[in-house]
């Protein structure tokens, strides 16, 4: 009788356990999220500051330059901020004069806005009373562009 229970009894392999479910994940992987997501918010964070000075460093320029009240005084504005912006990159930058101070004001571009084009009008528009609205207009993109450029660096 043994030997018939023994003949009929199904033998089965030994089973694996099942795979480790996906969830919830490894102490590990719950660190890797947390420092991801905080570099996330870290940037974000960093990138809306920078924003919010960009908007506040033009709006002082906007209104610096809106509050002057003659082209001249405009011209003015813009020259004195732009000395200021320039003192950020050296010290003695604000003391250049001339076709000095406007080849530093156009820095790299090869086209020259400010010793070749409008931005000359800085040379002598502050101390000039028939500076055209025109000429300040045409001033004015360049001067924001090389004072922000120059106060976000």
């Amino acid at each position: 009788m043994h030997a018939t229970v023994l003949a009929t009894l199904v033998l089965r392999d030994v089973h694996q356990p099942p795979p480790p479910s996906w969830w919830p994940p490894a102490p590990g992987w719950w660190a890797v999220a947390a420092v991801v997501v905080a570099v996330l918010a870290i940037t974000w964070a960093w990138r809306a500051r920078r924003r919010r000075r960009q908007r506040r460093i033009a709006a002082w320029f906007d209104a610096a330059v809106e509050n002057a009240a003659s082209p001249a005084l405009q011209v003015e504005a813009m020259s004195g901020l732009l000395r200021r912006a320039a003192r950020r990159r050296d010290p003695g930058a604000d003391r250049f004069d001339g076709d000095a101070w406007l080849s530093l004001l156009d820095g790299d571009d090869a086209r020259q806005p400010f010793s070749q084009g409008p931005g000359r009008l800085l040379l002598d528009g502050g101390y000039r009373a028939d500076t055209a609205q025109s000429e300040v207009e045409a001033l004015r993109p360049l001067a924001r562009a090389r004072f922000l450029s120059w106060m976000d660096a």
